[in-house]
């Protein structure tokens, strides 16, 4: 009976021996597939989050562009506003202009005047200045400030117009002034309008790169995720088998423990049985017997 139950642990050991030595196996190839795995799974993270690197900056710029290229479109709308009103003023005024630059043709018909006073004013600014700062002969100088006597005298014609000459001045002025405003408004709304478009067609440019990049980033994903299913796989089992190769550990330190005292047993029964028939004791004998007291 009892060497039926030595037999028998003797048996388990072996088992359980071998089918530890075959967990270690197995754990070995399957953590030899796991660091491949987690190598390939790391490298398609890094080419994956490069890529959504450069999605997430382009998706930045696109909303820093909208945002100046809305500001320039409300700016554009302002300046479109600004030139409406100068037009507007320009239409009113034009009526009043040509009401006045039909007196003024009337009044300088009515005087004799031919010239336009403002030349004739540049004319005497002119000459005078050459008097003054140019050394001349001096009948050319008798000349010039006859010329500009001349001159002033048809100037002097225009002191006659009185309230009807400050008229037209105005007028004309008034409708000058509304029309350069409208036309520097229209420039202003030509070149934001200009900025605009271009801010529009790096928004439209910048799109299709990210319509590339998300193009490459699905697959890469995907793969990522295939990778890491099969990861957490490997690494499930491993952890199975870990966990039974750590209770194989124990058994077999346990059943270890169990096989030496079966064997002090057997040892000392031995021993027994020769000092029973007389027989001379070695060494061996004497330790196993008082391992077995």
């Amino acid at each position: 009976m009892e060497e039926s139950m030595q037999e028998k642990t003797t048996i388990n050991v072996e088992e359980l021996r071998k089918e530890f030595q075959a967990k270690k196996k197995e754990v070995s190839k399957l953590r030899s597939q796991f660091n491949s795995i987690n190598t390939e799974k790391e490298k398609v993270y890094r080419d994956l989050k490069s890529i959504r690197d450069k999605v997430k900056d382009r998706a930045s710029k696109i909303k820093t562009f909208k945002q100046e290229r809305d500001e320039l479109t409300k700016q554009v709308k302002e300046k479109k506003e600004e030139r409406d009103k100068f037009n507007k003023e320009v239409q009113e005024k034009s009526g009043a202009k040509r009401e006045v630059d039909q007196k003024k043709k009337e009044l300088f018909a009515e005087l004799d005047i031919k010239e336009d006073p403002i030349k004739l004013r540049k004319q005497v600014d002119e000459l005078e200045t050459k008097l003054e700062t140019e050394p001349m002969a001096f009948k050319k100088e008798q000349q010039f400030r006859k010329t500009i006597k001349e001159l002033q005298s048809k100037i002097k014609k225009f002191d006659k117009l009185g309230d009807a000459w400050k008229e037209i001045k105005t007028a004309s002025a008034g409708y000058g002034e509304s029309k350069k405003k409208a036309e520097e408004a229209h420039q202003d709304i030509q070149t934001l309008a200009k900025q605009s478009q271009e801010k529009h067609e790096k928004i439209n440019e910048i799109y299709k790169e990210l319509k590339e990049l998300r193009t490459q980033e699905q697959p890469l994903s995907d793969k990522y995720l295939e990778f890491k299913k099969e990861y957490q796989e490997l690494k499930k089992s491993m952890d199975e088998i870990n966990a039974r190769i750590d209770e194989l550990k124990k058994s077999l330190n346990i059943e270890e423990e169990k096989s030496f005292k079966v064997k002090v047993k057997e040892k000392t029964q031995e021993v027994r049985e020769k000092i029973k028939k007389g027989k001379k004791l070695d060494m061996d004998d004497i330790l196993a017997f008082q391992a077995g007291r």
